[in-house]
């Protein structure tokens, strides 16, 4: 079979915004303005000595709904009011009346101290769910609040809007603890509702979120 050799000059690969390179029926067998993913920022919410940050869809310029089949909240630099506490988040699906779905979840995690003492990567199974409406963890209670210390996260969620299927959402985490040990949390599960998600609302274990920004994106 004969082998055939492209002229290095006889395609145009130039990069354009949103767009990518594809294949396509025609005789070239290439396409350079198929649509490309993007993600899409949404809102921004600044805490300062917060007790919740909430983001209800069609409220403050909020989008949580069937635009999007994927929902990302990135959380960077959460400081906590209280030491050794945990970051939380429900779903409401009553446009953030009540945040209590019922949510079953797993939870593990690695950590490792200042001291290289102690590595462990083991099952958190005291910050999981098993039908439950409180709050899911995204790390355990183990955020410092000295003044160096935070959280960063990124959470999931994936297609809040389906009216079919319940809405599963994945997480990781890593913090400084209050004990001077490094803790990165792995998160995963779903909300047992078939009704849409419209709100997600976060806080901390105990006491308020002292600084820190959630970022909301959509994901096409």
């Amino acid at each position: 079979m004969a082998l055939n050799k492209l002229k290095f000059n006889s395609l145009n690969v130039t990069p354009t915004a949103g767009k990518t390179v594809g294949f396509n029926s025609s005789a070239n067998g290439l396409e350079a303005t198929l649509s490309g993913g993007a993600m899409t920022f949404i809102k921004k919410l600044t805490a300062s000595s917060s007790g919740t940050l909430s983001f209800v869809d069609g409220s403050s310029d909020v989008v949580l709904d069937n635009t999007y089949k994927e929902y990302v909240f990135v959380i960077n630099n959460a400081h906590p009011a209280t030491d050794r506490v945990g970051l939380t988040f429900q779903f409401s699906t009553d446009t953030g009346s009540n945040y209590n779905t019922t949510i079953t979840s797993t939870n593990f995690r690695a950590y490792h101290t200042e001291a290289g003492s102690s590595p462990t990567l083991a099952y958190n199974g005291g910050e999981d769910l098993a039908q439950s409406t409180n709050f899911m963890h995204l790390t355990g209670n183990d955020i410092g609040n000295a003044n160096d210390e935070n959280l960063c996260a990124i959470l999931h969620l994936f297609n809040p809007s389906s009216t079919t299927f319940v809405k599963h959402f994945i997480g990781v985490s890593q913090c400084q603890g209050g004990n001077e040990i490094s803790v990165e949390s792995f998160i995963a599960g779903y909300s047992n509702t078939t009704s849409a998600i419209d709100a997600v609302q976060f806080k901390m274990s105990s006491g308020n979120i002292d600084a820190g920004t959630i970022t909301l994106y959509g994901i096409n």
